[in-house]
């Protein structure tokens, strides 16, 4: 292997120049400190010289030290004993219990793509109940597509995102994976104890690093998680369900490192690679013939604007969108979900059927007639409103209340017992309303 040495230190970013042959972009190579520690490999600059990342925070590297090139990039452990398990972004253990090894043990690197089929047809679009009215009609769960959870701080995304996670697991379909990227320690933990409380942990793999990591671990966290969900779909024929909490934070964190990479940022002043981050690791999260793998993800929108250029490249890559409102969330709703800009491409005869999309286009009409009746409301009270017009917008009042329900996983928190409605159910509640 060949060797290096440490030319400058600028925080978390190490220039290593190489007088033989470079070691490859993604590759980790090991500094002679006594520590072995390792540095990830971001790009190559002329001369020799490795622009590198220091993935620990290590700060026992001094200019002058050598460095080894170890031919491998991250690469972490696979199979049945990562289940149940917490990791973090380089495989290593969070939950206090010993390191995954052994003999049987495969390892992955997380670089690596997975090579894709060309023969792959989606099948009839298969259904999954969550139990939660809201989504179950607005974005029906359908298996192999992504959904998305867009909001701003302390709307509910995390609350809504731990409900799926316990609905849905409950049925036992598939192995369910979470990916915590940049978000509270707090909700860590709440998560897992929920989880474990539930008996949910022997069909979960668990990635975190929170907010309390760098951008390096924060940014790496989501593709380690995506390449044990590609293994398990591919070497094993599982079919995945994948959260992510939180997809914003990912660009975040690239954010970060493209600044302290001293890159020039675009003109939405995201990182220049801003659009190949978001694809690459969205087209990983895929099905093929093997299984698939269905994603729910948050996305934090900063100062609650739904424009901002990162929610939007995110945005274009799911199939539906649940929007939270802090106005909705103001009035007490849970969900608090914004029914007029939440939707969903999926929402269409072939998938859900005749009945719910029908049902679905009168919702939506009396949402919206609502929406432009409250003006005009205001200003001259509801008895002034024609007969026909009064009719509705009473409708809309019980459509609205009807999809507000009590989650599971806030029991323990309000003592109220959450509730859990079938598909058939939400739409006989919604007929009786509409009719």
């Amino acid at each position: 292997m060949s060797a290096g040495i440490v030319v400058s230190i600028k925080d978390l970013v190490v220039r290593v120049r190489f007088d033989e042959a470079s070691p490859r972009v993604g590759e980790l190579i090991a500094v002679d400190n006594g520590h072995n520690t390792k540095l990830l490999v971001d790009h190559l600059e002329t001369g020799g010289v490795a622009m590198c990342l220091n993935v620990r925070t290590d700060r026992r590297i001094q200019k002058g030290m050598t460095v080894q090139c170890t031919g491998k990039g991250i690469e972490i452990p696979t199979g049945e004993k990562t289940i149940g398990r917490i990791l973090d972004a380089l495989g290593d253990p969070l939950d206090g219990l010993p390191a995954i090894s052994g003999e049987d043990i495969v390892y992955k690197d997380i670089m690596n793509l997975p090579g894709h089929s060309t023969k792959f047809e989606i099948q009839k679009s298969e259904i999954l109940e969550t139990g939660i009215k809201v989504i179950d009609f607005f974005t029906p769960f359908v298996k192999g597509r992504k959904i998305g959870i867009i909001g701003g701080a302390g709307v509910g995304k995390t609350v809504l995102t731990m409900e799926l996670i316990n609905n849905i697991a409950k049925s036992g379909s598939g192995l369910s994976f979470f990916a915590g990227i940049g978000e509270r320690i707090r909700e860590g933990h709440e998560l897992w104890d929920t989880l474990r409380e539930n008996d949910l942990l022997k069909n979960t793999c668990m990635f975190f690093a929170q907010m309390n990591e760098n951008p390096v671990q924060r940014s790496l966290i989501a593709v380690s998680a995506v390449a044990l969900a590609e293994h398990f779909r591919d070497e094993e024929q599982k079919d995945i369900l994948f959260f992510a909490d939180n997809m914003y934070r990912y660009i975040q964190a690239r954010n970060e490192l493209s600044t302290i990479l001293d890159q020039v940022p675009n003109e939405g002043g995201y990182e220049p690679t801003i659009f190949s981050d978001v694809k690459l690791l969205q087209d990983r999260l895929s099905s093929n013939e093997n299984g698939s793998i269905t994603s729910v993800q948050t996305i934090y929108v900063p100062a609650d604007d739904l424009s901002d250029p990162a929610v939007q490249m995110i945005q274009h890559e799911l199939d539906s969108i649940i929007v939270l409102s802090r106005k909705v969330a103001e009035q007490g709703m849970r969900p608090a979900v914004d029914l007029n800009n939440t939707n969903s491409s999926l929402l269409t005869p072939d998938v859900v059927g005749d009945r719910h999309y029908v049902l679905s286009v009168q919702v939506q009409a009396l949402l919206q007639k609502y929406d432009s009746l409250k003006s005009i409301i205001a200003i001259i009270g509801e008895n002034e409103l024609s007969a026909s017009d009064r009719a509705d917008y009473a409708k809309a009042k019980k459509l609205i209340a009807n999809f507000t329900q009590n989650m599971n996983v806030m029991t323990k928190h309000t003592g109220v017992e959450g509730d859990f409605f079938t598909r058939e159910q939400t739409l006989q509640s919604i007929e009786e309303i509409v009719a």
